[in-house]
């Protein structure tokens, strides 16, 4: 519970004080929003016991290939698994792992995601504006944000290590009782 507060406390006060102090002083906005998705991260991990029944995977829109002629932003079930991108993968996880994956056009849609299927826990994968806004929007739940890779720029065919997003999905399926 101690934790919680903690990151509460860290999420909902202290980041945006940082951030207004850090802007005026030129530090990047990315830099200080990699501060608060590894802070974050490590006081969910030292937070969550248990294991998670409702567990969320929220993915980016961008993950997708941009020649890719199925959209998958209204049923990421719809991907032909061809493999040319990692929602193949993404999926082959989720159903492994008997979990709800999602993949969002934006903050908004990502926010009805969230309130629409309650989950106890989110692994989110996004760039560090999307995750840094959504770990303080889902705050208390959960969330441990998995950065993506831009090799072409912002929002365009991005990447994810998919050995980072099972490691956050299993964190939350382990039944063991953490100290």
């Amino acid at each position: 519970m101690m934790i919680r507060v903690a990151r509460g406390l860290f999420v909902k006060g202290v980041y945006p004080l940082l951030y207004l102090g850090a802007r005026a002083l030129g530090t990047s906005k990315e830099r200080l929003q990699r501060v608060l998705i590894n802070t974050s991260n490590a006081l969910v991990r030292r937070e969550f016991k248990g294991k998670a029944s409702r567990l969320l995977l929220l993915l980016p829109h961008c993950i997708q290939r941009d020649e890719c002629n199925i959209r998958i932003t209204s049923n990421v079930f719809n991907c032909a698994r061809c493999g040319k991108c990692e929602i193949k993968s993404l999926i082959d996880l989720a159903d492994e792992l008997g979990l709800q994956l999602f993949v969002a056009t934006g903050g908004t849609l990502a926010r009805r995601v969230v309130v629409e299927t309650r989950p106890e826990a989110i692994v989110a994968v996004a760039c560090e504006r999307d995750l840094s806004s959504g770990i303080s929007d889902t705050y208390p739940i959960p969330t441990l944000g998995v950065l993506n890779e831009r090799p072409f720029g912002p929002c365009l065919n991005t990447r994810v290590n998919l050995d980072a997003v099972r490691d956050a999905l299993l964190f939350f399926c382990r039944d063991e009782k953490r100290e």
